[in-house]
């Protein structure tokens, strides 16, 4: 062994003994404290100087365990430790903080929502003798005594919850959309009868007004819809099968879906699945987050029967916070419009078109006529390739980009859309030809045909 071995042999064992410290300091000192803002809200901490004490309704480890608690600083968070490094979490305390969440969003938001009681006007024929109207507008079979009539009242139920301090209350639009006299009842029995502001179909969402003083109004805190995740936990309270103010919880089981609303032509994107359930008369609550922040507007649910099976869809709220305010000021809100129908395009339609390998965008399968696309110059799919799967549609311009943002899908354009632009603004659209060529076209946008 040569003197340099020798000199930085200690170095080395020095090196190693330090490791075994750090690791024997790591085995009897666990990281037993949760520090995410998201554990924070539940959890009732004294804070000092040097550490925290978590109380009896934290996450924490038994106390049999005499496991010493770390400091919160600087130099990293628990977080950032795996599994093994902590010590097994106490069963009871963990669903005890799980209670006191949900508990905490159902006080803390059960002011802010409403039960909405409306009362439709059927168009019938013949007579229709005997029937009785429910609660609570305590309405006969006619205003007048008369059973002869061309119509009858029909009482209907949903939700909704306070968007401001100026009396308005959002709920979904096939909520009110019929309806002749709408009644809210506040969680604390006040009632108050309700006018529509304005209504949306593709977006599915009313504002209705009511007369209350400011004092007595609890407006809702609005989340971020964009910063949902599959898996996050999700609260609704709303009013199904007419039990008042209920509260369910789940998860968000997906995210990003495309449905349709009423009778609307135009898909409503990025809408939000959860497995909390709903059933009639959920419409218009909020889908809450573990702040008790609403994410979205219950809406939709998958049901054979007529009864939550796990599979419900509420619009997102970052849509509701750009059509709400136009609903409040001008009763109307206004789309922009491309003039296309379309698709996501496939790796197979990609080949038979001789497209860059890898191109991925929104395929124009149909222009509008006299449509901004089709005044713009673009071009839909003239050909059909018959396959064991069906037909793949390809030959029209593949919408790569808008304005040099790339769009993945036909679902990324209805968001870039929506999210962007407004009628008559001019954008640049970047589309691959059938051929491999690509071009950029300036599309002035329009307003959504009624």
């Amino acid at each position: 062994m040569t003197n340099t071995h020798r000199r930085s042999l200690p170095l080395i064992l020095a090196g190693l003994l330090a490791g075994l410290a750090a690791m024997l300091a790591c085995a009897v000192t666990p990281a037993t404290s949760v520090r995410d803002d998201k554990a924070r809200e539940s959890i009732s901490a004294a804070h000092d100087s040097d550490s925290v004490e978590i109380q009896e309704t934290s996450w924490q480890a038994p106390a049999s365990s005499q496991a010493s608690v770390e400091t919160l600083n600087d130099a990293g968070t628990s977080e950032d430790r795996s599994p093994s490094d902590s010590t097994e979490l106490d069963a009871d305390s963990v669903v005890a903080a799980y209670e006191r969440v949900i508990g905490d969003v159902h006080e803390s938001v059960l002011p802010s929502v409403v039960s909405i009681f409306v009362l439709n006007r059927v168009e019938i024929s013949g007579t229709l003798p005997g029937f009785t109207v429910p609660f609570p507008f305590n309405q006969g079979t006619s205003p007048d005594g008369n059973s002869q009539r061309e119509f009858y009242y029909q009482n209907g139920q949903g939700s909704g919850f306070v968007w401001d301090n100026e009396g308005h209350i959002v709920t979904n639009r096939h909520v009110v959309a019929d309806a002749e006299r709408i009644r809210i009842v506040f969680s604390d029995g006040r009632d108050a009868d309700a006018e529509i502001v304005g209504m949306d179909e593709d977006s599915d969402l009313a504002v209705l007004k009511v007369d209350k003083d400011v004092e007595l109004l609890t407006p809702v805190s609005l989340g971020d819809s964009n910063e949902v995740r599959v898996g996050q936990l999700a609260i609704t309270i709303g009013n199904p099968f007419g039990q008042e103010f209920s509260t369910t919880t789940g998860i968000v089981s997906a995210i990003g879906r495309t449905i349709r609303t009423g009778d609307s032509h135009f898909s409503l994107p990025k809408v939000i699945q959860t497995d909390a359930s709903m059933n009639p008369g959920n419409s218009g609550g909020p889908l809450l987050d573990r702040k008790g922040r609403v994410i979205g507007i219950d809406a939709q649910i998958i049901s054979r029967g007529g009864a939550s099976t796990g599979i419900g869809f509420a619009i997102p709220v970052n849509i509701a916070k750009q059509v709400v305010p136009e609903l409040i000021s001008s009763g109307t809100f206004t789309y922009s419009w491309l003039g296309i129908r379309g698709t996501t395009i496939s790796p197979e339609a990609v080949e038979l078109m001789s497209a860059p390998e890898g191109t991925r965008g929104a395929l124009v399968i149909a222009l509008a006529d006299d449509g901004p696309a089709d005044n713009a110059g673009l071009e839909g799919s003239t050909k059909t390739k018959q396959t064991d799967e069906g037909g793949i549609r390809y030959g029209g311009d593949v919408i790569t980009a808008i304005d040099g943002n790339e769009i993945s899908g036909m679902n990324e354009l209805i968001i870039y859309l929506l999210e962007n632009t407004r009628p008559g603004d001019a954008i640049s659209v970047s589309v691959v030809r059938d051929g491999g060529e690509t071009a950029e076209i300036a599309v002035t946008l329009q307003a959504r045909p009624e």
